[in-house]
């Protein structure tokens, strides 16, 4: 019974560490969300002070440059999260794993 109640306990924390992440996936979302629009709102505002006219204000570079670069970082957190890695992913772990277990085999054999 000791195992099962262990089990459970096991999976709830891993569960509870899932929404966790999850938690703060979301809540830098949110931020860069509000953060990057309140950034942009008050760069356009002083743009078109300056005389520029909006779509001038709107498309130039600056504008964008904090949603680009704080967005790279967003992704990466979401790949995280989302478990997506296309490059070291749960396939690339399993060969290491069965990399490493074959050496130490070997290496375990070589002194029978």
């Amino acid at each position: 019974m000791e195992i099962r109640d262990n089990n459970t306990l096991e999976k709830r924390n891993r569960a509870k560490k899932r929404v966790e992440e999850l938690k703060g996936f979301y809540v830098h979302f949110t931020v860069y969300v509000a953060v990057n629009t309140f950034i942009t709102t008050m760069k356009i505002i002083r743009d078109m002070d300056e005389g520029n006219s909006f779509g001038e204000a709107f498309w130039d570079f600056g504008t964008f440059a904090v949603w680009f670069f704080w967005g790279i970082g967003v992704v990466f957190h979401a790949a995280k999260v989302f478990s997506y890695n296309p490059i070291l992913g749960k396939d690339w772990e399993e060969r290491q794993i069965q990399k490493y277990m074959e050496r130490d085999r070997k290496e375990a054999e070589k002194y029978k």
